[in-house]
């Protein structure tokens, strides 16, 4: 049976692929830097499961200290020209989106039907993790899919995904570090005391005030945290299930589904988010760094009057 796994075990070998580019380029004062962050990175990814929690921990903290005291290195320069860059655009045209496009392509037919998929009666896919593992393999396809149409290098993808992340640095490793901050937080109670506090101030007698205090929550829980997937097991353990499901009756997959929505548009609003936010920014070399918050904030707040309806709407409804 292919599990998450499979993702884990991809996502090992592209950032061990990082660090060895790193090492190589000699023209790098902090290759050696890049290479020991990433290739520790590596290690979490491809044998994070057969190592103990306290060694796992280790790592992480090793993570840290490279990136706090012998700090990374910025992208190197891109390998092509800007006229190079630009010729291929007009070659290309519109076409080069099909690459892209191959990943939710991909990913919506695999979840869609790999869920029959039997090998002598048994899931070929986890059916837990059907979606995650689509969109792993949509990675490999769409990646398959570019470098026969553009026929790049053959180091080409390697080559620019270690370009890529060391542009970004540290905040690639934001989401998965929230989102372990975010289970922490639920195993300590952090939810219900959420929920106390909330409830002291604001009445939720009503199915109403339960659905706005939990999508509103996820929001402002997540601007803080940075991440939806740390305020998700918080918000949820500490309003969703006690008040929306088991109070009111809600349902609790839609319950669910539209909080994490919920949460994601506070993502759109925080600077907490950086790897979202604040990275293209400095990507795209804007003048003002808060560029991406100040465009994104009139679409996060009326998404999230749209989730607070929505779940209103459908989450009490059998």
């Amino acid at each position: 049976m292919i599990t998450l796994g499979f993702v884990y075990t991809l996502m090992g070998f592209l950032m061990a692929g990082v660090a060895i580019v790193n090492f190589r380029d000699r023209s790098s004062p902090k290759r050696y830097n890049n290479a020991a962050f990433w290739g520790i990175y590596a290690t979490t990814f491809l044998f994070g499961s057969l190592l103990p929690d306290l060694l796992n921990g280790l790592l992480v903290i090793t993570m840290v200290l490279v990136m706090a005291i012998g700090k990374l290195g910025g992208a190197p320069p891109e390998g092509t020209t800007r006229a190079d860059r630009e010729a291929s655009a007009v070659r290309w045209g519109n076409k080069l989106f099909i690459p892209a496009l191959t990943i939710p392509a991909v990913t919506l037919l695999g979840t869609f039907t790999l869920k029959y998929a039997r090998w002598n009666g048994t899931a070929l896919v986890d059916p837990k993790q059907i979606t995650l593992i689509s969109l792993g393999m949509s990675t490999v396809v769409a990646l398959i899919v570019g470098m026969a149409m553009l026929r790049p290098p053959r180091t080409a993808p390697i080559v620019e995904a270690r370009r890529l992340m060391d542009a970004v640095g540290w905040a690639a490793v934001l989401p998965q570090t929230l989102a372990a901050l975010g289970a922490m937080f639920a195993l300590a109670g952090v939810g219900p005391i959420i929920a106390g506090i909330i409830q002291r101030w604001i009445p939720l007698n009503t199915p109403f005030a339960a659905v706005a205090a939990y999508t509103l929550g996820m929001a402002l829980f997540t601007s803080i945290m940075g991440n939806a997937f740390a305020a998700f097991p918080v918000m949820t353990a500490g309003i969703g299930l006690p008040l929306v499901v088991s109070k009111f009756g809600g349902d609790v997959v839609i319950m669910a589904a539209v909080g994490m929505l919920s949460g994601f548009c506070g993502t759109l609003m925080t600077p907490m988010a950086a790897n979202f936010n604040i990275v293209p920014a400095a990507l795209l070399e804007l003048p003002d760094e808060y560029a991406v918050i100040k465009a994104q904030v009139p679409t996060g707040l009326l998404l999230l009057v749209a989730n607070t309806l929505i779940m209103y709407i459908f989450v009490y409804r059998r």
